[in-house]
């Protein structure tokens, strides 16, 4: 049997990334210093064949972050079927045989992270952004029974424009969802363009993103009363699952 002792994520632009501490932090807990966890920082998801190709046999798993948890689908051998129903990956395990099998452990991260804080009134949701980590948000919502609208910028069905957000949609969707990068570190004086103005106490502002801690589109919330609540729980969630899966 293959000693397999490497791991790593998958995305662009991800110097910043938590995965990569969290994990060698883990490792150095659990005395498994042989363990390694590396960045694979690609500029096309074309590229994700050369990572692994000729050491494929010391790999165990991979994570996958923006913007590849949709395109990388076609490169795994066999996909979780609620990974299927979601479209999109953020945890793929290398069996004995080498083969790529893909899960997300998002929806599992997202849902226990922010269940503690839905009230009854919370019946509504907007989501803001549609790549992999809003169709994980989705999917949560779907299982809590919360019904959701996307917010983007194109056209589409079940989706809103930013543009037409006013004060009785806002009054409307009372958790309002941050799946966009939009904040992320060192941009942190910008924030997705929604009408903060009508933010109240009764909101629930959730956002993916965990550096800064508090991105101004969760600061412009707690300015009005809304709860808050930022992605740094939910990765600590998924990066567990993920291990899980890995060892299983």
């Amino acid at each position: 049997m293959n000693k397999r002792e490497k791991f790593g994520l998958i995305g662009k632009n991800i110097s910043y990334s938590f995965s990569r501490d969290y994990f060698l932090e883990k490792f150095k807990k659990l005395g498994l210093d042989k363990l390694k966890y590396t960045n694979y920082d690609i500029e096309d998801i074309e590229e994700f064949p050369f990572v692994i190709y000729q050491k494929e046999d010391e790999f165990k798993g991979f994570n996958v972050t923006i913007p590849y948890k949709e395109t990388i689908i076609k490169y795994l051998d066999e996909v979780d079927i609620n990974a299927q129903k979601i479209g999109a990956v953020n945890t793929i395990k290398v069996t004995e045989n080498n083969e790529l099998i893909g899960y997300n452990t998002d929806v599992y991260g997202f849902k226990k992270s922010i269940e503690p804080f839905l009230k009854k009134h919370h019946e509504k949701a907007l989501i803001l952004g549609t790549g992999g980590a809003s169709k994980a948000v989705a999917y949560a919502f779907k299982e809590m029974g919360i019904k959701y609208k996307f917010v983007s910028r194109k056209v589409s069905e079940d989706t809103l424009l930013y543009s037409i957000l006013n004060q009785e949609i806002m009054e409307e969707y009372t958790v309002i969802v941050n799946c966009t990068p939009i904040g992320t570190s060192p941009k942190i004086d910008e924030s997705p363009n929604i009408p903060y103005q009508f933010l109240t106490n009764k909101h629930l502002l959730f956002d993916l993103i965990y550096n800064p801690s508090e991105t101004k589109f969760l600061q412009e919330g707690k300015k009005r009363g809304a709860i808050i609540k930022n992605g740094l729980e939910m990765l600590e969630l998924q990066a567990e699952k993920s291990w899980e899966i890995w060892n299983s």
